[in-house]
């Protein structure tokens, strides 16, 4: 059976769906901003959604596709903070209106970890226009990644992946495939798994094929050092401890009403 699958366009997920058109008797599949992709997974237009971790939580039926992920061990590169003002003298964050893990860690690491109470505002992702209007901007995916090397060094660039793991010592998980009871064969999730694999041997030809155009050489760089060290594909032990305390925290902070254990297909 064809399951549909959705996923973003960001240089992180390619490897999760890099060579996946093998398995086309297996798969169908779209390309959405992260938020996009959640909302057509809990409508029900897609069967299985490379979805924010957050959303996880919206529904108490959810499996997760096993030993998968989009996470980090420190630094992630391609979620952060933009600000020219120390954090403590933060009021107001522009947010990226695509995001939404990226949002409650924020909202988390403010509370918890930098002791401010900014009002967060949501914007499309343009960091000009965003800090004309607030003190700093929540960059997300390639745009946050590249954008360091094509704006003015003005911006103190806060990674949120790195101060995660600072305040809490572990791994932090982005994104994994989710979806509804019952939908996948271990035809599948094997074949998921093994397109993983086979990314993780081709990283290098994954970042120069998905890289933006006219990059410039010192970017084709940072492309490949980003998928072969800032962002890492398994979901172990560690990132599933990673992930209870994100959700933990979530709750604690009424971002989400109430956790939830993994439950796996």
């Amino acid at each position: 059976m064809s399951i549909r699958l959705g996923a973003v366009e960001y240089l992180n997920a390619r490897p999760l769906v890099y060579g996946l058109e093998a398995f086309s008797d297996l798969f169908t599949l779209r390309f959405d901003v992260p938020a996009k992709c959640a909302a057509l997974l809990h409508e029900g237009k897609i069967d299985l959604g490379l979805i924010p971790s957050i959303e996880y939580l919206k529904r108490p039926d959810y499996f997760v596709v096993p030993d998968i992920a989009i996470a980090s061990k420190a630094a992630v590169a391609s979620v952060a903070l933009y600000t020219k003002r120390p954090i403590t003298a933060i009021r107001s964050i522009a947010v990226d209106s695509s995001s939404r893990t990226s949002i409650a860690l924020l909202r988390i690491l403010c509370a918890k970890w930098f002791d401010v109470e900014p009002n967060f505002i949501k914007m499309p992702p343009d960091l000009s226009a965003m800090h004309k209007r607030c003190d700093a901007a929540l960059l997300i995916g390639d745009r946050a990644l590249y954008t360091e090397h094509e704006e003015t060094t003005e911006f103190q660039k806060i990674d949120l992946g790195e101060e995660w793991e600072t305040m809490t010592g572990l791994p932090f998980v982005w994104a994994f495939w989710v979806g509804r009871p019952d939908i996948l064969s271990n035809a599948h999730i094997e074949a998921l798994q093994d397109v993983r694999d086979r990314a993780i041997e081709n990283l290098d030809a994954i970042a120069d094929q998905f890289k933006p155009e006219n990059l410039d050489d010192d970017l084709v760089d940072l492309a490949n050092s980003y998928l072969n060290k800032n962002v890492h594909y398994r979901l172990d032990e560690k990132e599933k401890e990673g992930l209870k305390r994100f959700f933990e925290e979530a709750v604690d902070l009424g971002i989400a009403p109430t956790s939830s254990a993994l439950r796996f297909y």
